[in-house]
């Protein structure tokens, strides 16, 4: 592949994405909405040219998509916007991967699965999700796929890393970095599954070179289980933060989501953080061979630190 576009460049995974695709000697159309974002991540890059646009405006998606192989799709939009946007954004992006040519690697997490039994979830897990984001997204898997664009959906957990704000383990470190009190979202003691956001960008950009990947769902499992106690511990030894960390509960999601429109449609997604799903990544390692899986303490001290360096920069 000599030429991508990445949507939602400016974002934690997207950005990921795209200096994955850099250090292989891609060239990438970086594509957001926020030029100041864009610029304060890859100007003075040469394998990077900065396209500021909307995927919902089909000639800036199509100007952006000239001479694109493959169209990495990793748009992140709001809760409070998925009931009405969700659909017309995939409409427009798989009418100019077809008018194209490109194919397309679509970034997916983990909502459409059915409620966790405990088990580590395969490919072939069933797909029965009891929330609206959940049948949101089943809707939206099965567009693609039924689409006559080359295609393939990558399932991960919860993102970590640098720039990657609009996740949960984000706003827990910024207060952190803010020297404020801390909260951390669900129980403590679950165990959990979330993936650095390199690490998840380097398996999709490795898939997505392999011919036998379109056509399919692929989950990308994370480095593994860790619960809440063990990263805050890690925090703890990273940062010296001594402070306790307090536990944010479903009800307390509720109150806030009277006030805040993205914490009211969080609110369904809660229960996930107390029968977490976890992913069996067989299928993908037995086409692509081992991934990289970065150690907590290390993505974590990666997180931390981009964050302090852009400080000054809104991200």
């Amino acid at each position: 592949m000599k030429k991508a576009l990445v949507l939602g460049a400016s974002g934690g995974i997207g950005s990921a994405i795209t200096f994955e695709l850099i250090s292989r000697g891609i060239k990438v159309i970086a594509f957001a909405r926020n030029i100041k974002k864009l610029k304060a991540l890859y100007e003075g890059n040469n394998l990077v040219e900065i396209k500021e646009g909307d995927v919902f405006n089909y000639s800036q998606l199509m100007d952006a998509a000239k001479g694109a192989e493959c169209i990495y799709h990793a748009v992140n939009l709001p809760y409070q916007e998925w009931q009405t946007k969700q659909e017309p954004m995939i409409n427009n992006i798989l009418q100019v991967s077809e008018n194209v040519g490109a194919k397309l690697a679509v970034v997916d997490n983990i909502y459409s699965y059915a409620e966790s039994t405990g088990e580590k979830a395969s490919e072939e897990y069933e797909k029965n999700p009891q929330t609206k984001k959940g049948k949101i997204r089943l809707k939206i898997g099965k567009k693609v796929m039924d689409s006559k664009v080359q295609a393939f959906i990558a399932h991960f957990p919860d993102f970590y890393g640098p720039y990657a704000e609009s996740t949960v383990l984000h706003y827990f470190l910024q207060s952190i970095i803010d020297h404020k009190k801390a909260m951390f979202v669900g129980d403590k003691k679950v165990p959990r599954e979330y993936i650095y956001t390199p690490d998840g960008a380097k398996a999709l950009v490795e898939l997505s070179l392999h011919e036998k990947a379109y056509g399919q769902c692929w989950n990308i499992p994370g480095t593994g289980v860790i619960t809440g106690e063990e990263i805050i511990k890690i925090i703890q030894e990273i940062t010296g933060y001594s402070r306790k960390v307090s536990t944010v509960t479903k009800n307390m999601v509720r109150f806030i989501g009277i006030f805040d429109p993205s914490m009211k449609e969080y609110v369904e997604m809660y229960d996930l953080t107390q029968k977490p799903l976890i992913l069996n990544g067989e299928k993908l390692e037995c086409l692509i061979g081992p991934i990289q899986k970065t150690s907590y303490k290390e993505g974590l001290e990666g997180t931390l630190n981009t964050m302090k360096e852009k400080g000054l920069i809104t991200i």
